[in-house]
């Protein structure tokens, strides 16, 4: 786990189903874990910080090691209300995109992939983004998800994205962007973000 700036905290764990790392963050004011893989580390990981209290999924897909978390630190568990039917006989509360989900964390939009693919406004140093699987980063370079993806027409669900990151760069304060798959881009997520929206190719 490294702290990416202060009071946010990022780590990445191979995703036993998809062979490849997936990222996961901590918010410590917020004492909210999201979209979370269990630490290298251990939950250990975490003594000496606040204790986990809530579990935040971006995505009904990004269920990972979400249970670990509610077992081990009685966290409260937050799901798109899209995403819900997914977890049955499990204690879920739903958000919708405007939702103050947890004081420090937002639903700020939704989709277009998927209605339950959100992103997430963190009220930390300079504002961060967290997107779900609307967009990716490689070697600190922002892109879209592979075609195979997008579903049917990913020319189309590509156009959507970019015009949905487009009223977020005209909505919202943000100076980070932090993804589930890929590294966050600390400093300089929205001019990233800018350069995507003017060559999404």
């Amino acid at each position: 786990m490294r702290e990416l700036i202060p009071g946010l905290w990022h780590w990445t764990t191979e995703h036993p189903n998809l062979g490849q790392d997936v990222s996961s963050y901590y918010l410590t004011e917020a004492a909210t874990v999201l979209d979370p893989m269990v630490p290298e580390e251990g939950l250990d990981a975490f003594d000496g910080m606040p204790a986990p209290e809530h579990v935040v999924l971006s995505s009904r897909h990004h269920d990972r090691d979400h249970a670990q978390f509610v077992e081990a630190f009685g966290a409260d568990f937050h799901v798109s209300e899209h995403g819900v039917k997914e977890y049955p006989g499990e204690d879920v509360q739903p958000y919708a995109v405007g939702d103050l989900i947890v004081p420090g964390v937002t639903a700020v939009a939704n989709g277009p992939i998927a209605p339950d693919d959100t992103v997430l406004k963190l009220d930390v140093e300079g504002g961060a983004l967290a997107f779900a699987d609307s967009l990716l980063s490689t070697d600190g370079q922002i892109g879209f998800m592979p075609d195979g993806l997008l579903g049917e027409d990913p020319e189309q669900v590509r156009a959507d994205i970019t015009a949905a990151v487009r009223d977020l760069l005209a909505t919202q304060e943000f100076e980070h962007v932090l993804f589930a798959h890929g590294d966050p881009v600390v400093g300089g997520g929205r001019d990233a973000l800018a350069a995507l929206v003017q060559n999404p190719s």
